[in-house]
């Protein structure tokens, strides 16, 4: 954990990772806290209709075990892969940290995936048992016979459907009566945790990790939340729990610091919704992808109709830029930092306003503990002001152990002692990194390089916009054109006059070369269940627009 540095360079020099030789998630969010504060609230749950519930450490340490006991059972033990389809919720946190104290390996999936998506992360990693609701049910019910591993579903909500349990029978009846359950006794490295990349690039693959990743996300969530814990934190995110951001940059992490989370019903987001739980739960810690805060931009003066208290604002996922980040100090009062990771390697980056590391634009710094770089095809550092791929070196206790069933990708992942991530960046002489865009965005026209962040900013300074996506599209003359899809604010409409008013905004205020040649207006933009926009669906359409338009060049 941090101390209480001055600055970022003194914050370098004194941080040390600690990593014990034995480690268990489940044990170190409620039990290691209910042992000496069994009363001191780790959950609170946000309901429209104003009945917000509570649960305390004790709670959650006894209801786990008692849950993880219910499992062994029913035959899951140390090793299986056991899903958890559920929305934010009580439930979804007791069935995640059972499943680590049993020494199963945790598998959070979103119940807004399709049943092709739920089938393959479920084959793909042989699932043994799933806790679901009946949403969640309904979906899997379609694919179940497909699922030769699958031998347990639980439900949390509801009533037991044919081939189901319920949540409250796994917690009551475990067996018959014998010595309290006692967590698996496990190391940092063993396997505790798979998260699914999001497949904004390509088919998905099972990040597997070992218990150490939750100790390794701790100086990053600590430093973006302004050395948090401070008295009176209180912390909430809109991403799903399945995603690691929910999961790793907010839940985890602030129960094992013993911050209270407060959880939300799953819900399409609404910005005025956010702004409503954020202000009733008093939260003063928020993670908010950038795509929702830009979202939130569409309130006028939320501070005169929220009493909002909010002490820090964290977003990742996606470039904030320079609009939003100067939008939430103007509007919320709140300087955003910003952090940045994957799903195979989590916070390695960020911001810290209170120690004078945040600019807009840039990510932020390196943060202790991890050391990046970026690097060449090679492998090989590149110098200050230089483009090329963002990495990390191994070890680093919060980077995946492997690929699940895919020895390949790992191996690919890494040139020599480097993770790549396949993102493009550039390190400026005083250590901040900028991110650019993943090296399949990049946009090659007439010899330019371009990357889509900077042109997205600047698209989402125009009043009429909303939210848009940049994509290149294949053109005979230039390789590429600059093509933007835009969301336009409810009061806007699209029309020819405006699409030209939108290509000469960023026209002068960027360049001639990076300025969209095509503006198409959308209803929606394809969307991650973490809220980045999925380019690659826009880059298919635009090729397959290309294709039947047929080879014929582009006027300037």
């Amino acid at each position: 954990m941090l101390a209480e540095p001055t600055t970022y360079e003194e914050l370098c020099r004194d941080f040390r990772w600690n990593i014990p030789r034995r480690f268990n998630i489940g044990t170190a969010v409620s039990d290691a806290w209910a042992e000496r504060e069994p009363g001191r609230i780790c959950l609170q749950h946000f309901s429209a209709d104003g009945n917000h519930l509570n649960l305390s450490y004790g709670e959650l340490a006894a209801r786990s075990s008692a849950f993880a006991r219910g499992l062994a059972a029913r035959g899951i033990g140390a090793g299986d892969r056991v899903a958890i389809l559920l929305p934010q919720g009580f439930e979804t946190v007791i069935a995640h940290v059972a499943i680590y104290k049993l020494g199963a390996i945790a598998l959070p999936l979103a119940l807004l995936f399709g049943a092709e998506a739920l089938q393959f992360r479920l084959r793909d990693a042989g699932a043994s048992a799933v806790v679901t609701n009946a949403f969640g049910f309904e979906r899997l019910a379609a694919i179940r016979d497909g699922l030769e591993a699958l031998k347990l579903v639980v439900l949390a909500d509801g009533r037991e459907q044919a081939g189901t349990v319920s949540f409250t029978a796994v917690e009551e009846d475990a067996g018959p009566p014998g010595p309290p359950f006692v967590p698996v006794d496990s190391g940092p490295d063993d396997p505790a945790l798979m998260i699914y990349t999001s497949g904004t690039t390509g088919p998905p693959k099972g990040a597997l990790h070992g218990h150490r990743v939750l100790l390794g996300h701790v100086p990053g969530f600590q430093m973006h939340h302004e050395l948090l814990p401070q008295p009176g934190d209180r912390i909430w995110t809109p991403a799903d729990w399945a995603w690691a951001g929910g999961l790793l940059n907010v839940l985890l992490p602030a129960l094992l610091l013993g911050v209270p989370v407060v959880s939300s019903p799953g819900q399409k987001f609404d910005p005025h919704m956010a702004y409503r739980i954020m202000a009733e739960m008093d939260v003063r810690n928020a993670f908010i992808p950038p795509t929702a805060l830009r979202l939130m931009k569409s309130v006028e003066e939320p501070r005169n109709t929220y009493r909002l208290n909010l002490r820090t604002i964290g977003t990742a996922g996606e470039s904030l830029g320079r609009q939003t980040w100067e939008w939430a100090r103007r509007t919320l009062g709140v300087t955003v930092n910003e952090f940045y990771g994957q799903t195979e390697c989590n916070i390695v980056i960020g911001s810290v306003g209170r120690l004078g590391v945040s600019r807009p634009g840039p990510i932020g710094k390196a943060v202790p503990g991890h050391v990046v770089a970026i690097i060449d095809a090679e492998g090989r550092p590149l110098p200050p002001g230089a483009t090329g791929q963002i990495a990390v070196r191994r070890p680093d206790p919060v980077m995946f152990l492997r690929y699940w069933n895919n020895a390949a990708a790992t191996e690919a992942k890494f040139v020599g002692d480097w993770m790549t991530t396949g993102d493009l960046g550039r390190m400026d002489e005083g250590g901040y990194i900028t991110f650019i865009g993943r090296d399949d965005d990049v946009i090659t026209s007439s010899g330019y390089r371009i990357g889509p962040s900077e042109i997205e900013d600047c698209l989402a300074g125009h009043p009429a916009v909303q939210l848009a996506a940049v994509v290149g599209k294949p053109d005979p003359v230039r390789t590429e054109i600059v093509k933007a899809y835009v969301m336009l604010r409810p009061e806007h409409a699209g029309s020819t006059g405006l699409a030209a008013e939108i290509r000469d905004w960023v026209k002068h205020r960027l360049s001639m070369h990076e300025y969209p040649r095509e503006v198409e207006f959308v209803e929606s933009l394809p969307l991650t269940t973490s809220g980045k926009v999925i380019r690659r669906f826009l880059r298919e359409r635009a090729v397959a627009e290309a294709r039947a338009a047929g080879p014929v060049g582009t006027e300037a």
